[in-house]
């Protein structure tokens, strides 16, 4: 079968996204099937890395189209980033021959647009993969007036790309909810949550170890924040709290990863909070097992829009996790099966202080691997009588 898949990002890029796809890609390759990528030449967090134009890898035929980058310090700028790539990527797609099969991913918003043009212009079926929701993320962050006539428009361009959709596959059942709303026959919706790397990722004392030293955290407690730093990921009672124990110099607060909310961490001034850029897959392991206390945040207005991925690798290394954010949530579901949860609400200061204090003094670990990636991949492959 020859099946086209479109994303803004893609190998070698680092982003949950990139890493998703790219396991998709890879496995449909080694089944047998004839995989195009139309992706991005820039990376997603670090715009100023590229990558080559066009490329073979692991028999995977990639094309990256080039698109302006004019940083992500306003909405504007956003703006015309991601439509300078729908652009690039819409000139590449005229040229692109009839594929069996189009998986659309969400990066950058409404790229299923597209993908739902083009197989209405030249055949095939489509398969939306469903990562975050726009434009009711944009709508929940405040940067666009529902009753607005874009976001109107922004909305049918959605149900469209939905409704052209053979299989919409979601990531949990708040987000099967949201889809539905839309006037979408839930017979067309799968519920596949995201899998963990656990091939690649899972709980290492020796990497633990160096990452800890290398970052000078080796006698530290660490609280770790790892992952995209996003308005959808609020993170200012998480800074709050480590502005409360700034006197517990044994706790030290750790945020890697990237996205614009990264600057308001980087200019806390806070003493016990250290910054560090996203890990390559192949050290994820080491990051994430140095953490004694790792923290997944989901906004309050967010719920079943955007899906806290970094839970399942997380729960692969067996640290304890601290959860800020509204109940009930994906999170929350997972929290009453499955290792060790914190659960807190933004604004509570108190309680995310209490929690830290409390996981300061549990040492146990248990690695968990509920949602591991040799169950879910198979799943995601052959989801609507083998659609992929």
């Amino acid at each position: 079968m020859k099946i086209l898949l479109l994303n803004q990002c893609f190998y070698p890029d680092v982003v949950s996204t990139a890493q998703y796809l790219t396991d998709l890609a890879t496995e449909l390759t080694a089944r047998g099937h004839d995989v195009t990528v139309v992706t991005s030449d820039r990376g997603y967090d670090d715009p100023a890395v590229r990558f080559p134009r066009r490329e073979r890898w692991k028999g995977i035929e990639i094309f990256r189209v080039r698109s302006v980058s004019l940083g992500k310090s306003s909405r504007w700028r956003r703006a015309f980033n991601f439509g300078s790539f729908l652009l690039a990527c819409s000139l590449r797609l005229l040229v692109l021959a009839r594929f069996d099969l189009v998986v659309a991913l969400t990066s950058p918003p409404l790229i299923s647009f597209l993908a739902a043009l083009f197989v209405k212009l030249k055949g095939g079926r489509l398969c939306f993969w469903v990562m975050d929701l726009n434009p009711d993320e944009a709508i929940a962050a405040g940067w666009l007036d529902e009753r607005s006539a874009t976001a109107g428009l922004l909305q049918r361009m959605l149900r469209y790309s939905i409704k052209v959709a053979d299989r919409t596959i979601v990531l949990d059942r708040f987000m099967k909810e949201r889809v539905r709303s839309k006037g979408i026959d839930p017979s067309r919706i799968t519920i596949i949550p995201p899998w963990s790397h656990d091939d690649q990722v899972g709980y290492s004392q020796t990497g633990r170890e160096a990452f800890r030293e290398l970052h000078g955290l080796s006698d530290k407690f660490v609280v770790m924040y790892s992952g995209n730093h996003s308005p959808c990921h609020p993170l200012d009672t998480l800074l709050d709290a480590a502005r409360a124990v700034k006197t517990r110099t044994e706790i030290v607060f750790c945020f890697v990863g990237g996205g614009s909310e990264q600057v308001k961490v980087r200019e806390s001034g806070l003493s016990n909070v250290k910054c560090l850029p996203y890990q390559p897959l192949n050290e994820l392991s080491g990051s994430l097992s140095a953490a004694d206390l790792h923290v997944v945040v989901m906004g309050e207005k967010f719920v079943g829009i955007v899906h806290p991925c970094k839970v399942y690798n997380i729960l692969t290394v067996g640290a304890p996790v601290l959860y800020i954010g509204p109940g009930p949530s994906h999170v929350t579901d997972i929290a009453s099966q499955q290792g060790k949860f914190f659960l807190t609400h933004h604004g509570d200061t108190e309680s995310v202080v209490a929690a830290i204090l409390e996981a300061t003094r549990c040492h146990e670990r248990q690695p968990l691997t509920p949602f591991a990636k040799q169950n879910l991949l198979p799943q995601l492959i052959e989801v609507g009588g083998n659609q992929l």
